[in-house]
């Protein structure tokens, strides 16, 4: 890396079931136990994984379990990949360890364990607090398994806790969301992130082909979005969250003071980061990007021979890293610091369309501007 890591990520791919909109690499039910059970070998391949990306003293600001569904895992294993990265990299004694759970008995794991395995922030995956867009989403859980999760992580010793929702659903009203935003807030959350439904079609070795079934879910799905209602969405779930204390730091993200999460800041702030698992990307905090496909047998393979997984990377143009650098920045309320003569221009338009303002030494996004950052991100990259 031309940096070095400040932050792992590790990427579990199993879950109880697969949701037709997800473009992650994930594979459910009896892919995950099978005959034998597959998450241990997954756990050896990733302690491996690991030792071989190893930067010994980088000391981690930050290593976050995503999926999938990593609270499948028991508390002895997170304990052992953590075990793991501290040799490898080193993590600092104040760093943010975040694991993401399903709600519901069988899927948000052994919360008190991992809590003293060492993880300290919990990303719950809530989605709707609607039981017809739950069951329309694909989704396990109930309103009533998002509140008792929450309750039982208090009790077991969590202090940040986000909760993950989607809106642009199909089938979802402005009067569905609001119920989901009280049920939300309700609950005190620590950080929020909202994310339009998005619908694609992604391909590339480090992506998994989409099922028939999915597809066939996703051309229906899109047909019933609304952007207009989407960004109606947007601007109530704005009002709601700054009205309930939580502050917009990122364009899907909000998070009361000081619970800003970590480990994405890196990402925004274009720090390099390694990452391990099927399907996971590091970046070398300059312009390469490198990742491992997606398939689990030959993953699990490699690492059992003492070889790296199979993958690629890709290093992109410096006019485009630095536009790119600069589209990052501009997704954060801290907006940019400096640009180049050539995107002055691009800024300028911006300001004119009322879609940037002038913050301190920055130039950020209005409401407007996080709106219809699409419009000025397409204009911040190089022509091509």
């Amino acid at each position: 890396m031309t940096q070095a890591p400040v932050a792992l990520y590790v990427h579990f791919p199993f879950c109880v079931s697969v949701c037709p909109y997800c473009d992650f690499v994930v594979y459910g039910g009896k892919d995950a136990r099978g005959p034998t059970n597959r998450i241990d070998a997954l756990v050896d391949a990733l302690v491996a994984e690991i030792g071989l990306r190893a930067a010994p003293g980088t000391n981690l600001g930050s290593v976050y379990f995503g999926g999938g569904t990593p609270s499948l895992m028991s508390p002895a294993q997170v304990e052992r990949l953590l075990a793991a990265a501290e040799a490898a990299f080193g993590i600092q004694k104040d760093a943010e360890i975040t694991i993401e759970a399903n709600p519901g008995g069988g899927e948000r794991g052994d919360l008190a364990g991992l809590r003293t395995a060492g993880v300290n922030r919990l990303s719950v995956g809530a989605q709707s607090f609607d039981a017809t867009e739950l069951k329309r989403l694909g989704r396990r859980h109930a309103r009533a398994d998002i509140e008792d999760t929450v309750r039982r992580a208090r009790q077991a010793g969590f202090d940040n806790i986000s909760l993950d929702l989607l809106y642009d659903v199909p089938g979802q009203t402005i009067e569905s969301w609001r119920d989901t935003l009280a049920g939300t807030l309700a609950l005190r959350p620590a950080h929020i992130s909202a994310y339009a439904l998005t619908i694609d079609h992604p391909d590339g070795d480090d992506h998994l082909p989409i099922r028939r079934g999915a597809a066939t879910w996703r051309a229906a799905a899109a047909k019933q979005q609304d952007p207009a209602r989407a960004a109606d969405m947007y601007e109530i779930a704005d009002d709601a969250f700054s009205a309930a204390g939580l502050n917009w730091y990122e364009l899907s993200n909000w998070s009361r003071p000081g619970k800003q999460s970590r480990h994405n800041l890196t990402y925004w702030r274009g720090a390099a980061w390694e990452a391990v698992g099927p399907g996971a990307h590091a970046f070398d905090g300059d312009r390469t990007r490198r990742w491992n496909s997606a398939r689990l047998d030959t993953y699990l393979a490699a690492l059992a021979s003492g070889s790296r997984p199979p993958g690629a990377d890709a290093t992109t143009d410096p006019a485009t890293a630095q536009a790119e650098r600069a589209i990052l920045a501009l997704r954060t309320s801290s907006g940019l610091e400096s640009a180049s003569a050539e995107m002055s221009a691009v800024l300028e338009w911006g300001r004119d369309q009322s879609l940037l303002e002038s913050a301190e030494a920055a130039v950020r996004l209005t409401r407007r501007g996080r709106l219809l950052s699409n419009e000025l991100f397409a204009r911040l990259l190089p022509a091509s």
